[in-house]
């Protein structure tokens, strides 16, 4: 059976009880429906992985369950906040100050930024190259 084919079989054989499960999860039509798809990406990504056709109906389910769990810790970590909401916590920033900034006061503050926060060298470079090609500019 050619992949696409095997692909739209598994579709209709489990998108309606996918969708269900993951609809029991979030509770939201929009989020069931990305698990859903997203379940289907990941197999037609990994379907070679699968040695025993007969478990593709738990290892789906397992998948979007899996999918649901990352979801969940990527918005309980970074959570929504309108930009609104969090100005009063935001520092103040005069208008001018990004005139005024300059290619070593950049340096400056990313070195003081904690490793992780920090951009790769060549971003770094082109950071500098767009910083040098706005200052031409004015």
């Amino acid at each position: 059976m050619s992949a696409e084919l095997e692909f739209e079989k598994l579709v209709k054989l489990y998108y309606r009880d996918l969708y269900r499960f993951g609809l029991s999860l979030t509770g939201s039509e929009a989020d069931a429906c990305d698990l859903t798809q997203e379940t289907f990406y990941v197999w037609a990504n990994k379907r070679d992985q699968i040695k025993n056709p007969a478990k593709v109906k738990s290892w789906l389910f397992t998948t979007l369950h899996r999918q649901f769990l990352q979801t969940r810790r990527h918005r309980t970590h970074f959570k929504h906040e309108p930009i609104d909401d969090a100005s009063p916590d935001l520092p103040h920033v005069a208008t001018d100050c990004v005139d005024r900034v300059d290619a070593q006061t950049l340096l400056t503050f990313l070195a003081q930024l904690d490793e992780n926060h920090r951009a790769p060298g060549r971003a770094k470079v082109k950071l500098l190259q767009l910083l040098n090609e706005a200052n031409a500019t004015k």
